[in-house]
């Protein structure tokens, strides 16, 4: 194999697939089959249309249970074809929009269902889908902030770790994230973005007001800190494997990671793109962060050092905890057993969510 990139994402994806969705015979079989990244794309469609057809033909015999987890892989394996694929944006955008689609399917199908919402935002709009144990009683509520390459499409099990738990789940896509990418870039100022999903969340009968929580991956570690930073009432917030200084991480990421950067963040090239990723700090607005703060770091993370989580930490003057994982990759993907249980209990608790199930049907518990 000779071929720079494809090599960079074989070393570094598969726990993270396998963690959010993706078969792991899948995986080895798809990516076996690959010379050279410009394939990439095409082979993880060719594989989430199985995954789609299964979800057809089960709907077709009236098993809606199954035809919903049919096709929210398929969603999910529609989003890995494009997460990265930014040198061929046009066929980039046609795999996310079968992603879109897929997941749109399964929506209705999920237990318990997604509510898909539109949230308007500076001329075009935020979207998310709502996910709660229990429609019938507002529900503590969690924001799931993707990053720079995460999506909606890629958050079924992280969901799941919380829904279990009691909880509502806003899975939120913002600027230069998934379906909003395509309209606006992204921006640091994540306390903006996240007054809007809150304001709007507010006003949802499904969603306890008062009770409301922040979880963010990778980049969307650092956009939680921001909100987190914010005077916005947020409860609690978990940051994953986020950078406390994005610029301090730029020459050492991965040529597939940098170009992503300077596509979603609508960089002419890679100079304005580094300046634009300088605007990406917590310096000056760490210390704001007042309410609990849970942030997790995997010591063998090879885009965001650990060190940034204990800056982060040492410098929020509310309750705040650092996790450090020593075998956690970026993301801490190969060792999610070790921080997402961990993280659901932690926001559980300081969302006052009742212990025990909650049933997703009938009367809510007293």
């Amino acid at each position: 194999m000779t071929d720079a990139l494809l090599e960079t994402a074989i070393a570094n994806w598969q726990p993270r697939f396998v963690a959010n969705g993706v078969d792991a015979s899948d995986y080895v079989h798809i990516v076996a089959g690959l010379t050279r990244w410009e394939e990439w794309c095409a082979a993880w469609c060719e594989a989430g249309a199985d995954h789609e057809a299964l979800g057809v033909a089960a709907l077709a015999a009236g098993h809606e249970l199954s035809a919903g987890e049919h096709l929210a892989r398929a969603a999910t394996y529609y989003h890995f074809a494009k997460f990265l694929f930014v040198h061929d944006l046009d066929e980039a955008r046609a795999a996310h929009a079968r992603a879109v689609a897929a997941l749109a399917g399964a929506a209705p199908l999920l237990a318990p269902p997604a509510t898909r919402l539109e949230i308007p935002f500076e001329g075009t709009h935020l979207v998310a889908l709502l996910r709660t144990p229990n429609p019938a009683t507002p529900r503590p509520t969690v924001i799931l902030i993707p990053g720079l390459d995460s999506a909606k499409e890629e958050f079924r099990e992280v969901e799941r770790a919380f829904l279990d738990r009691g909880l509502a789940t806003v899975s939120l896509e913002g600027p230069g994230q998934g379906e909003v990418e395509w309209e606006l870039p992204i921006r640091p100022d994540w306390e903006v973005v996240g007054e809007a999903a809150l304001s709007h969340l507010r006003r949802r009968p499904e969603v306890d007001s008062k009770r409301i929580g922040v979880w963010g991956v990778s980049l969307g570690g650092y956009y939680a800190a921001r909100v987190a930073a914010a005077d916005l009432g947020v409860r609690a917030t978990v940051a994953l494997s986020g950078p406390y200084d994005f610029a301090a991480a730029w020459e050492s990421l991965n040529p597939l990671t940098r170009r992503a950067f300077v596509v979603r963040s609508a960089s002419a090239d890679e100079s304005e793109a580094a300046r634009r990723a300088a605007d990406l700090t917590l310096a000056g607005r760490a210390s704001s962060i007042r309410a609990p703060l849970l942030v997790v770091q995997g010591r063998r993370d090879r885009l965001f050092s650990w060190r940034e989580g204990e800056r982060l930490v040492a410098e929020a003057t509310g309750p705040a905890e650092l996790l450090v994982l020593d075998e956690g990759n970026h993301g801490c993907a190969n060792v999610t057993y070790r921080h997402r249980p961990y993280a659901a209990d932690w926001l559980a608790r300081h969302l006052d969510a009742e212990t025990g199930p909650t049933p997703t049907t009938g009367a809510p518990h007293a």
